[in-house]
C-alpha cells in the first residue's frame, strides 16, 4: 500500500522547474516555512520517485506518488511563510486546470506527403479523443495546410512540432513548445503528449535544428533531419525533371539530338527535364542542407558548392559534402566574427556568403571535387556495367533497407542514394528501391484478404487503406500493422521487398521518377516485368504474414486466461 505522506524530514526535495525567477523564490520561502515547522528540505536539479519532492511548476501537473507539484499560478503566495500552509501542501495533490486545453500543433516529413498527414490524423483523433481544442498545420509538398492563425496561437497552451525536417516556427515565438518527429507522433502519440506537458519549452523564435534531449542525441538526429530537409527540397526538380525527360523520350530515345522534329519539341523537353530540372538537383539539396545547419545565410553558401560538385561531376556525394561543409562554415564563421551593432546587418547579406563562397567554394574546386568525381565515375560505371548476381545482391540490399522500418532513417538512406544515382545517369536502383517501397502495404492487405479471420474489423479495413497507399508508392500504409505486431509485419516485408527488388535490378529495369508508384510504371523501360517484381514480392508478404500472423482471437483467448 502506498504512502502519500512525507516519510521522513530528510526525504524532502525542491525541484524548481525551468529554474525560473518565480520558481526560485518560491521555493526559498517554501525551504524557510518548512525549516520553521521541523522539516529539512533540500533543493534539487530533479524530481526522486523514491522521496518526497516538491515540484515548483508554471503550470497545471497531477501529481504522482511521492512527487507532487505546485503551480505558482494557483498558489496563494502571501501564505508561503505559513507553515500550517506548507504543510497542507504536503499532503494535496497540485491544482489542475479545468479549462480545456487548446492544442496547434505543425506536421512535417521529408517527402511532405505520407507521415506529415497520417501523423497529422493521429495527433488530431488523440487530441479530441481528450476533450482538447486541436488545430494541426501539415508542411506538405504542396505547402502549408491548414494554416494556424495568429489568433489560434495566441490561445493555445501548447504547440506540438512532429518534424523530420527543417520548418519555419517563427510564428510561435513566446509560446511553450515541444517537438518530435512523425514517426513518434504517428505510433505513440499519447506517451508523446504526456512528455510535451512534461517537457514544453518556451520557445524563443529563430530555427530548430533538433530535439532537446541531450547534445550529441541531438547532433546525430540533426545529421538526419539536414539530409532529409535537401533531399525534401530536392525531390520536385528530381520528379519534374524525370518525367519531362521521359515525356522526351517517348519521341525516340535520341529524338532530343534532332532540333528540327516535331517542332523541336523533344529537345525542348530534354532541355527542361536535363539541361534545367537535373542541373539544378544537386545544387538545391546541398543548398537546403545548409539552410538547416545555418539558416538564410547558409543557402547560397550551400548552392554555390553544390553547383561546383554538379559541373565536376562529383553528384550527390558532392553534394552531400558541399551541404554540410557549407552550412558548417557559415555556422562557424557566424560564431567567431562579433561585429558592432552598426555593422551587424552585413553579416547576413555580405560578410557570411562572401567568406563562405569563398572558402568552401576553393575547398570544393582544389580539394574535395577531384577524388569524390573519381569516385563516383568509378561507382557509376559499376553501376552500369555490374553482372547480374551483382546486381541482383544490390537489389536485395536495397530491398531490405525500403522494408526495414518503413519511411524511416534506414528507409530513407536507401531512398535518397537511389535518387541521387538518378543525376549521374544510373535508372536500375530507383527502380528497385521504388518496387521494394510498394511491397509492404500491398502485402498487408493481401495477407488480410486470404486470412481474413486472423484480423479484426479495423484491420481489414485497414488492408484497404493499406492496399491504395501501397499502389502509390507510400510505405507508411503498413505502419498500423508494424505497431500492432512488428516483429512478423517486418520480417514479411523485408523477405518479399528483397525479392521484389533483386528482380528488378536483375533484370535491368530502369525509371527515371523517383516517387509515383503505379501510375509512373509506364515510364518505366519494362513495364510488364516490373509489374511482375511488385507482384511477386506483395504475394510473398502477403503469404508469408498470412501464415505467421496470429489470430486476434486467439491473442484474446490467450489474454482472457491470463486475466482468469
Amino acid at each position: 500500500m502506498s504512502n502519500n505522506k512525507p516519510n521522513t524530514a530528510d526525504d524532502l526535495l525542491l525541484v524548481v522547474e525551468n529554474n525560473s525567477a518565480l520558481g526560485l523564490l518560491v521555493a526559498k520561502k517554501l525551504q524557510l516555512a518548512l525549516q520553521k515547522s521541523g522539516l529539512t528540505a533540500t533543493l534539487s536539479d530533479a524530481p526522486n520517485a523514491e522521496q518526497t519532492t516538491l515540484v515548483i511548476t508554471d503550470h497545471a501537473k497531477a501529481s504522482h506518488g511521492n512527487v507532487r507539484y505546485l503551480n505558482t499560478q494557483t498558489l496563494d503566495l502571501a501564505r508561503l511563510d505559513d507553515g500550517e500552509y506548507c504543510q497542507m501542501l504536503l499532503h494535496t495533490p497540485a491544482q489542475t486546470d479545468a479549462r480545456p486545453k487548446n492544442i496547434v500543433a505543425v506536421t512535417a516529413c521529408p517527402t511532405g506527403v505520407a507521415h506529415t498527414f497520417m501523423s497529422a490524423e493521429a495527433i488530431e483523433n488523440y487530441a479530441k479523443s481528450q476533450g482538447w481544442g486541436i488545430k494541426v498545420e501539415t508542411r506538405g509538398q504542396v505547402g502549408a495546410g491548414n494554416v494556424i492563425t495568429d489568433e489560434e496561437v495566441a490561445n493555445a497552451d501548447l504547440v506540438f512540432v512532429a518534424a523530420d525536417i527543417d520548418v519555419d516556427l517563427s510564428k510561435f515565438a513566446g509560446k511553450k513548445m515541444y517537438r518530435t518527429s512523425t514517426a513518434l507522433a504517428l505510433k505513440k502519440t499519447e506517451q508523446e503528449f504526456a512528455k510535451a506537458f512534461d517537457e514544453a519549452t518556451l520557445y524563443q523564435g529563430g530555427s530548430v535544428k533538433a530535439d532537446s534531449a541531450g547534445e550529441n542525441t541531438d547532433e546525430k538526429k540533426g545529421i538526419y533531419k539536414h539530409l532529409m530537409t535537401g533531399v525534401s527540397h530536392m525531390l520536385p526538380l528530381v520528379v519534374a525533371g524525370g518525367l519531362t525527360i521521359v515525356l522526351s523520350f517517348m519521341f525516340g530515345v535520341e529524338a532530343f539530338k534532332d532540333a528540327e522534329l516535331a517542332y523541336g519539341l523533344p529537345k525542348a523537353l530534354m532541355d527542361i527535364g536535363g539541361g534545367s530540372a537535373f542541373a539544378l538537383m544537386i545544387a538545391v539539396f546541398a543548398g537546403y542542407v545548409a539552410y538547416s545547419i545555418a539558416d538564410r545565410p547558409g543557402l547560397a553558401v550551400g548552392l554555390i558548392g553544390g553547383m561546383l560538385a554538379n559541373t565536376a561531376g562529383a553528384g550527390i556525394l558532392g553534394g552531400i559534402v558541399a551541404g554540410f561543409l557549407a552550412g558548417y562554415t557559415v555556422n562557424f564563421l557566424n560564431k567567431v566574427i562579433k561585429l558592432p551593432a552598426s555593422l551587424s546587418s552585413l553579416k547576413p547579406i555580405l560578410i557570411l556568403p562572401l567568406l563562405g563562397s569563398l572558402i568552401v567554394g576553393l575547398l570544393m574546386i582544389y580539394v574535395i571535387n577531384p577524388p569524390v568525381a573519381s569516385l563516383m565515375s568509378a561507382l557509376t560505371d559499376w553501376l552500369k556495367s555490374m553482372g547480374e548476381v551483382n546486381a541482383v545482391i544490390l537489389g536485395l540490399i536495397l530491398g531490405t533497407m525500403m522494408c526495414t522500418d518503413m519511411g524511416g532513417p534506414i528507409n530513407k538512406a536507401a531512398y535518397t542514394f537511389s535518387v541521387g544515382m538518378i543525376a549521374s545517369g544510373v535508372y536500375t536502383p530507383i527502380a528497385a528501391a521504388m518496387a521494394a517501397g510498394m511491397v509492404p502495404p500491398i502485402g498487408m492487405a493481401i495477407a488480410t484478404w486470404i486470412a481474413g479471420r486472423k484480423f479484426n474489423e479495423n484491420q481489414r479495413n485497414a488492408g484497404k487503406a493499406s492496399f491504395v497507399l501501397g499502389l502509390c508508392f507510400i510505405s507508411e500504409g503498413a505502419l498500423p500493422f508494424v505497431a500492432s505486431d512488428p516483429a512478423r509485419v517486418i520480417i514479411s516485408s523485408i523477405v518479399g521487398g528483397a525479392i521484389a527488388g533483386a528482380i528488378s535490378m536483375g533484370l535491368g529495369i530502369q525509371l527515371q521518377a523517383p516517387h509515383g508508384g503505379l501510375f509512373v510504371i509506364p515510364f518505366v523501360s519494362k513495364p510488364l516485368l516490373y509489374l511482375m517484381a511488385i507482384v511477386i514480392g506483395s504475394l510473398v508478404t502477403g503469404v508469408l504474414y498470412a501464415v505467421l500472423k496470429r489470430s486476434e482471437n486467439q491473442a484474446d483467448d490467450k489474454t482472457k486466461a491470463v486475466a482468469v
